[in-house]
């Protein structure tokens, strides 16, 4: 316990910033990356998708197997790779039959990791799916993109500084000791008003939908973000990797984006159908 000051006062928490440059300087590379895929759509889309994958399969690879990566690991990376790049000549079936090999090869390696290696295959090439309809190839497919782009980042922005400033309560102590309620609820906020501002200047869409669209996708990111957190916590990690400064590894700053990204995508696919899923998601 902190002991009181002279005055009997306790001192105020410290809070420590240190991480910040690099989060913030990374953050806008990613963002500079990113935007550029979506622009152009197509193959460069497929590519970048491609890139990010093999890299978060080969994170994935070693924290279930908690050793480096095998050339068993190695080969299932480069096959989700394939899988996005096949996407936009031949669609979701040959994304889905590549990534169908890529789990009969994980049979070859050891048993008690063939699980976590077929659920994430599995997982990663839905996410892939995902990914590539989300972006289509109408204009659309921008607008949505950086949609939910905006909600998410606008949520995990929040969650830091709030979380930092106001402290409080642990959201999930035994999960992700660092989250705090103050974060959750001051992320989900902020990220809410955002993707309805957003939602309202982009799209001629109801503003209500906006709102409530963007709160339960932010529940939803902060919930795929707990789970991350929980599948690393078995495994007893701290980070997936190291190759984003200040942010961790690619699965450290997709856990949220997945999740969001499969419920948006979803709610586009319902009402729009498949191939058609951003006009689905922002026109009603």
């Amino acid at each position: 316990m902190t002991a009181p000051g002279p005055s009997g006062d306790v001192p105020p928490r410290s809070v420590s910033w240190a991480d910040l440059g690099p989060r913030v300087v990374s953050a806008v590379v990613l963002v500079a990356i990113i935007a550029t895929g979506l622009y152009f759509g197509g193959y460069v889309w497929a590519i970048l998708a491609a890139i990010v994958f093999a890299i978060t399969y080969r994170e994935w690879e070693q924290m279930v197997t908690l050793k480096p990566i095998a050339p068993l690991g190695l080969v299932l990376g480069f096959l989700l790779a394939v899988a996005s790049l096949a996407y936009p000549a031949f669609g979701p079936v040959a994304t889905l039959a590549v990534a169908a090999v890529a789990v009969a090869l994980s049979f070859l390696g050891e048993r008690p990791v063939i699980v976590w290696r077929v659920g994430g295959i599995i997982f990663f090439a839905i996410v892939l799916i995902a990914v590539q309809e989300l972006r289509g190839t109408v204009p659309a497919g921008i607008i949505a993109g950086w949609y939910l782009g905006i909600v998410i980042a606008s949520n995990d922005t929040g969650a830091y500084f709030v979380g930092r400033v106001v402290g409080g309560p642990k959201l999930a102590p035994m999960i992700s000791p660092a989250k705090t309620i103050s974060g959750a609820v001051g992320g989900w906020l902020i990220g809410t008003i955002a993707g309805t501002i957003y939602w309202t200047i982009f799209t001629p869409s109801p503003w209500w939908l906006g709102l409530v669209f963007s709160a339960v996708i932010g529940v939803v990111g902060q919930v795929g973000d707990l789970i991350e957190s929980a599948i690393k916590r078995l495994f007893r990690i701290k980070d997936s990797g190291d190759i984003i400064p200040g942010h961790g590894g690619f699965m450290d700053r997709l856990d949220s984006v997945t999740f969001g990204l499969i419920l948006l995508v979803l709610i586009g696919l319902l009402h729009g159908g498949l191939g058609n899923v951003p006009v689905g998601f922002l026109y009603w």
